[in-house]
């Protein structure tokens, strides 16, 4: 990979914000096989009840599209919004069970803790690596995840002492922010800091993440594309300045500006 066009010293990130599911640990696929039993189950109750067949959930399509990177709640609504599903909201601690909104992202994550103990908490050792290596050229790091459970994977992976400020789902409901793609966990996260979202590198594999940070004016979005071409599309068309399979790839990106990039800089190997 050829080195990326320095800009002047202003321009250096200073920190680093990155997403948890996907980027840095192995429990992407874990929310969406819970996502698919969640809906699958739904969907054959609805088909029953109303005599006619709904199409199951497709990790393939509606993954993405509808609930990757989302809060849980604001997931269960895209997603039902796309079948012409509409429930009532109900409240949070709605018992799974239960027709609404609530209840079905419940369902959801009662799914989710059973697999996660089942199987445990796998990282991406690119991904622990590059943020050590970023740690040692003295930046800044936040761990920003609309799962609730945020701060429980990074207990089980062993991660909590890599991050200055960590934002995960109760944070942001604490704290009253908007979920992905609204920038907010993302900017929050940049005040805790103390650095300005120029000056700040925002680390995502989801396109309501990538479009998050592109919202938030952050200094580069970098997509990481774990899943094959179409991913990498996606990221790029959804506000990714550059994408890459590898999070070491991204290494010399410490000090690349979103202008030197865009101006045709060479991409790290996406393939």
């Amino acid at each position: 990979m050829d080195d990326p066009v320095k800009p002047r010293e202003d321009k250096y990130y200073q920190a680093v914000l990155l997403d948890l599911d996907g980027v840095i640990t192995r429990t992407a696929h874990i929310h969406a096989k819970a996502w698919k039993l969640m809906f699958d189950s739904y969907l054959r109750q609805l088909s029953e009840r109303e005599g006619k067949t709904r199409a199951p959930f497709d990790i393939g399509a509606d993954y993405l599209k509808y609930v990757d990177g989302k809060p849980r709640y604001d997931g269960v609504r895209s997603f039902l919004a796309s079948r012409n599903i509409k429930l009532p909201e109900g409240t949070p601690d709605d018992p799974p069970d239960r027709e609404t909104v609530s209840g079905l992202g419940n369902h959801k994550n009662d799914i989710f803790h059973q697999m996660l103990r089942e199987g445990g908490v796998e990282t991406y050792a690119d991904a622990v690596e590059q943020i050590h290596r970023w740690l040692a050229k003295g930046m800044k790091t936040a761990v920003i995840t609309s799962s609730r459970n945020g701060g429980e994977i990074l207990r089980s992976a062993g991660l909590q002492d890599l991050f200055t400020v960590k934002i995960d789902g109760v944070d942001a409901a604490e704290l009253g922010l908007r979920g992905k793609p609204a920038p907010d966990t993302f900017l929050k996260a940049a005040s805790l800091l103390d650095v300005e979202p120029r000056l700040a590198v925002v680390v995502e594999d989801a396109i309501s993440g990538v479009k998050a940070g592109r919202a938030g004016g952050f200094g580069l979005v970098v997509g990481v594309a774990r899943d094959g071409p179409d991913v990498v599309e996606a990221l790029r068309e959804n506000g990714a300045d550059i994408v890459v399979r590898d999070l070491r790839d991204a290494d010399s990106l410490s000090s690349a500006s979103k202008r030197s990039r865009r101006a045709g800089g060479p991409d790290p190997p996406r393939e």
